[in-house]
């Protein structure tokens, strides 16, 4: 079935001008919905910590949120938790009505980076510690080679990955991964992806050592695996971000791999400039 439509697709992701939205004057007001009021409270939760809830202002997880259309009955999956920054907002914000999948790293792997399996099983001790949060998180995996299923086939409304396809690039799976998140989602859900911005034109490599992916680049990952290319947003833009930084990406907050050299100019500029994509799997 995806073989049928990648050519409509890959043809949509070279749309840019009048395909990519923007925000608009009501971009603002999301946040005064039900789900909007819902989201705010969940991301200003007591169960997250000052750094996380600081992180706000560069993440923007409500207007986000909304942007992908989650609300709190669907099936929900994350792609690469991580830490689990957005975890602590979807997982509150679905425990009652929805359902969570984290497909986190997999301990599996003969080839998981130590850090990657330490994050991991922070992550899974931090679910643990605050059972009345995390109780119905759904725990799956996904890395080479034994881990790629993520959720059952068809039964998400949405798939959300923040900040990784220059990770998948570098360890040489992205369209697997793509493919994974294509399989889960119900026919009509929606991709939403988060990734550090590169400049037009940005190389191959460059993308896989800074850090930095071309939005075009994503699209055409996204439209390999059968996706349609919806829309996109400037709610996690950062026109400070000059992306020519000596350690990538990390060379920003919150990693500032630099320590304390131009400690100050990095804390300036904020976290990267981040482009926030929606796709659609098709419905037929």
């Amino acid at each position: 079935m995806r073989a049928g439509i990648v050519a409509a697709a890959m043809a949509a992701a070279w749309c840019v001008t009048g395909c990519a939205g923007t925000p608009t004057a009501d971009d603002g007001d999301q946040s005064a919905t039900a789900a909007g009021k819902q989201l705010a409270r969940v991301a200003a939760g007591d169960h997250r910590s000052e750094t996380n809830i600081a992180r706000n202002q560069y993440r923007h997880p409500v207007q986000t949120l909304q942007f992908f259309g989650v609300d709190p009955d669907m099936t929900v999956v994350e792609i690469w938790p991580g830490t689990g920054w957005y975890t602590e907002i979807l997982a509150a914000y679905l425990r009652d009505n929805g359902t969570f999948y984290a497909a986190g790293f997999s301990l599996r792997s003969v080839t998981v980076p130590e850090y990657r399996e330490r994050i991991q099983r922070e992550y899974v001790a931090k679910l643990r510690d605050r059972p009345t949060i995390y109780d119905r998180v759904k725990l799956t995996a996904m890395g080479p080679p034994e881990d790629w299923w993520v959720a059952p086939d068809n039964s998400a409304d949405r798939v959300l990955t923040f900040r990784n396809v220059h990770n998948w690039m570098k360890d040489g799976y992205a369209s697997l991964v793509f493919d994974g998140m294509y399989d889960a989602l119900k026919p009509g859900g929606i991709l939403g992806v988060v990734e550090h911005r590169a400049s037009p034109g940005t190389s191959l490599e460059t993308m896989e050592t800074s850090g930095y992916v071309t939005e075009q680049h994503v699209k055409i990952l996204a439209a390999r695996s059968g996706f349609e290319f919806v829309e996109s947003s400037e709610i996690n833009a950062n026109p400070k971000d000059m992306k020519d930084h000596p350690e990538g990406v990390w060379t920003l907050p919150p990693s500032l791999r630099l320590g304390d050299k131009d400690r100050e100019k990095y804390l300036e500029i904020g976290e990267s400039d981040r482009m926030t994509l929606k796709f659609r799997k098709p419905a037929g």
